[in-house]
């Protein structure tokens, strides 16, 4: 149906603290989206961070996946900011 994949950072764009629960991941089947699955896996995630003594939760979705915007607006979320990223093969 779906994951989440969470982990604790020391830093997040737009997070004051230095103990950051952060959505590496959030993906819910096409087939069972508007059901609920992905605001119960961000529900669980809130109080995974709770329980690893974080004070913020944080994301990120690619600039054109309007979708994941959406949802996580819907889910509570402010956008704090927007980035380009860049590679180098070495």
């Amino acid at each position: 149906m779906g994951f989440i994949e969470l982990s604790i950072r020391s830093h997040a764009e737009g997070c004051e603290s230095d103990r950051v629960a952060y959505v590496e991941g959030w993906f819910v089947d096409e087939t069972r989206r508007g059901q609920g699955i992905g605001a119960a896996l961000m529900a669980a995630a809130q109080e995974w961070g709770r329980a690893h003594r974080a004070t913020e939760l944080a994301s990120d979705a690619e600039v054109d996946n309007a979708g994941s915007i959406a949802a996580h607006c819907a889910l509570g979320f402010a956008e704090v900011g927007r980035i380009v990223c860049f590679k180098k093969e070495l």
